[in-house]
């Protein structure tokens, strides 16, 4: 009883300092008895640069191998991604899209908060996404910092960037590239810059999230995706 007991008091130490350090913990006590990986996409994503001390940070160099790793066990049915991002790095933030999109695994993702700028991608890459009402997504063209070399050069990579960008997102969702690129490059909204605000409700209209919903609503979705994996596999 006692051993039973330490197992239960470690088990519960082991979950809280994976979630105090990666933000990172396995739901495992539902009905269904389905393990649930649970990932938070939260602050800036950080890339190749040190993004400092003082910033909130996903580091893609440690959620890349945890993905690898969710790909790989047999112990873990499904994947729950939390988002409330404003964006980032824009290679780390595609690399993250591109390993979320091709686990076999079912994966579900909850926009809370934001999901901004690169954290669009991250945000369409699972098998199904919810966003709550208050929930909102910035779709603007790429940006960057510092000192640019104004040569053609430049700008024809800039451009691929973005058509990297604008092609995922289209593949993952029901927008249309017209459409997605007519956000990018809306005008009016923002004195001095490019790009639209997109609410909750106004993420499902123009296609980019399926359905406006919470956590309950989210696991649930998670727990039919897993079932119906489940069934295909038998």
């Amino acid at each position: 009883m006692n051993n039973e007991k330490n197992d239960e008091i470690e088990s519960k130490r082991y979950k809280d300092e994976k979630i105090e350090k990666e933000g990172q913990v396995t739901l495992d006590q539902n009905k269904d008895k389905h393990r649930i990986h649970l990932i938070t996409i939260i602050g800036e994503i950080e890339g190749h640069e040190n993004a400092g001390n003082q910033s909130k940070v996903t580091k893609y160099e440690l959620l890349l191998p945890q993905l690898a790793s969710i790909e790989d066990s047999d112990d873990i049915d499904g994947v729950l991604l939390l988002l409330n991002t404003m964006g980032g790095d824009v290679e780390a933030g595609l690399a993250i899209a591109e390993m979320v999109a091709s686990l076999s695994k079912p994966t579900v993702s909850l926009v809370l908060g934001g999901s901004h700028s690169i954290g669009v991608p991250i945000a369409v890459s699972s098998d199904y996404s919810f966003i709550v009402p208050t929930g909102t997504m910035v779709v603007h063209p790429v940006r960057v910092n510092g000192m640019v070399i104004g040569a053609p050069q430049t700008f024809t990579y800039f451009k691929d960037v973005q058509d990297r960008i604008t092609s995922f997102v289209c593949a993952h969702c029901g927008v249309s590239k017209e459409r997605f690129e007519e956000l990018m490059m809306e005008t009016e909204m923002f004195t001095k810059d490019m790009g639209t605000v997109l609410a909750g409700k106004e993420c499902v209209k123009e296609q980019i999230i399926n359905e406006i919903g919470g956590i309950s609503q989210a696991i649930a979705k998670l727990h039919a995706l897993i079932d119906e994996k489940k069934a295909e596999d038998q």
